[in-house]
């Protein structure tokens, strides 16, 4: 029977088959291979067929868009080897176009599935890219690092129009919304940037009149 140490070998002497790939192990059951978009199918190929790496668990997509990238990474289980590679790959953000691999593992139709509606990434080959989350959205795909989110709401809400009878009777009590919601924005206060601060209190000592004598402590 062979040891934990003869797998990792035999695992390690396996991946040289594949040219211009990167291999970093973070332990004995954890692999990482980061690997160039057109060799991806093949890697995925060899370590389902001969290093019982059957297991699909799940597709995870980052996005790069300082460097104008998607990264693509492919967790792949072993139960024979008890142990997980995670394959990365970039692909160019624009088109957003890559290979499906759901001919190799179909489980990857649903995950290719996901990102396509979260990230707007087309995996060519893939059976269904239809939406199944954001069956109502028309907006663009939401989980892009430039999706600004408050400006979307702003654009497509008309805050006036919610004016319920109760803020009506809070209002004329003398209450009511400090700052309209089409006043402010929650992560960039550029007008804020702008301005010094201001203590919300002023001290004791500034609020005193020039004549009066400070107390003593």
């Amino acid at each position: 029977m062979s040891t934990g140490k003869e797998l990792t070998r035999w695992l390690d002497d396996l991946l040289t088959e594949i040219e211009g790939i990167e291999v970093r192990r973070k332990s004995n059951k954890r692999l990482q291979v980061d690997i160039a978009p057109d060799a991806l199918p093949a890697l995925l190929a060899l370590l389902r067929g001969r290093a019982s790496y059957v297991h699909l668990s799940a597709i995870s997509c980052v996005d790069w868009p300082n460097e104008e990238q998607f990264e693509l990474v492919y967790h792949l289980w072993s139960y024979e080897m008890q142990s997980l590679v995670s394959a990365h790959t970039r692909i160019p953000r624009e088109p957003g176009v890559y290979l499906s691999v759901y001919d190799i593992y179909p489980p990857a139709a649903f995950y290719e599935r996901d990102i396509h509606e979260f990230y707007g990434i087309r995996f060519e080959g893939s059976p269904d890219l239809s939406k199944f989350i954001l069956t109502e959205w028309d907006g663009p795909p939401p989980m892009r690092k430039d999706f600004d989110s408050e400006a979307w709401v702003h654009d497509h809400f008309d805050w006036q129009d919610y004016n319920p009878e109760w803020l009506q009777q809070l209002i004329a009590e003398g209450g009511g919304i400090a700052i309209r919601a089409d006043e402010q924005r929650f992560s960039h206060h550029d007008d804020a940037r702008d301005q010094p601060a201001v203590s919300q209190r002023e001290p004791e000592r500034d609020r005193q009149s020039p004549n009066t004598p400070e107390q003593p402590s």
